[in-house]
């Protein structure tokens, strides 16, 4: 199975996310430092969210096989710059999380555009609490 590093803001859904691809109860934390678990590595949201942090991402990176850009399709705004994915050299997925609560198809596509807008390479839309769309990223990461 190919090791995935998740990166967005904070409360998108990474560590949920984490903890349903590795069979764990759901529990909500509030991640604090970057976690590494067996096939991922979990990071804070204040990596994507403060510039200065975007080096703590590369260099954790290094122990991905590819990166996974998390939009929470229950926000407006993205915290990906245009191309954010090209600082990466490795594959970039995106992943709409929670999307059981979104507001309509149309705040799932605005999410899937900014993913695309930073440069994401394919769009998997997630419903962790609804566990749909988790078994496609499974078997992409498994591929």
């Amino acid at each position: 199975m190919k090791k995935i590093i998740l990166a967005g803001s904070t409360g998108s859904g990474k560590t949920t996310l984490c903890q349903k691809l590795h069979g764990q109860e759901i529990a909500y934390k509030k991640t604090q430092a970057i976690e590494s678990f067996e096939h991922s590595i979990d990071t804070p949201g204040e990596c994507i969210e403060n510039r200065y942090l975007y080096k703590m991402l590369l260099v954790s990176s290094v122990d991905a096989d590819v990166i996974g850009l998390v939009q929470d399709c229950t926000k407006e705004d993205s915290y990906f710059p245009p191309a954010f994915a090209t600082m990466f050299a490795k594959p970039v997925i995106g992943i709409v999380t929670k999307i059981e609560l979104a507001d309509g198809q149309a705040a799932i596509e605005r999410a899937s555009e900014q993913l695309q807008a930073a440069g994401a390479e394919r769009i998997f839309e997630v419903s962790t609490i609804e566990d749909v769309g988790v078994e496609a990223l499974q078997a992409y990461l498994e591929a």
